[in-house]
């Protein structure tokens, strides 16, 4: 099972300081069925620790997974910047998810060289 970011998720992981380490602990987590919320339509919510802050202090992933496709991480806010996402919002990323999750290898690797989706990689060195 392959992992990605979009576009916009790997500039807020950044940004926030998260490494692949985080993402990958989060699917490892969610396969273990630590699973943050269930929103429907293959959208889950998964809390990551951010550096130095633990995950009291944490932030919000939104992800698209369905067991034994690939993973991809859609959306991400610190806890303490918003609550969560409006109703509007989640529709949205359900078609998103659907979408993704369609995706075949050679639409992986498209977007993949568009920048559109960064793999995460399997270790940080």
């Amino acid at each position: 099972m392959r992992i990605f970011k979009t576009k916009w998720v790997h500039r807020w992981a950044t940004k926030e300081g998260l490494m692949d380490a985080t993402f990958r602990t989060a699917v490892d987590e969610m396969l273990q069925g630590l699973v943050g919320a269930d929103l429907g339509g293959y959208v889950f919510k998964k809390r990551v620790a951010l550096p130095g802050r633990g995950k009291s202090g944490s932030a919000r992933t939104l992800l698209a997974f369905k067991q034994g496709h690939h993973v991809f991480f859609v959306y991400g806010f610190a806890k303490s910047a918003r609550a969560n996402i409006s109703q509007t919002e989640l529709k949205a990323l359900r078609r998103l998810a659907e979408e993704l999750l369609s995706y075949g290898d050679t639409r992986i690797d498209k977007a993949l060289l568009a920048k559109e989706l960064i793999e995460v990689a399997t270790n940080d060195e």
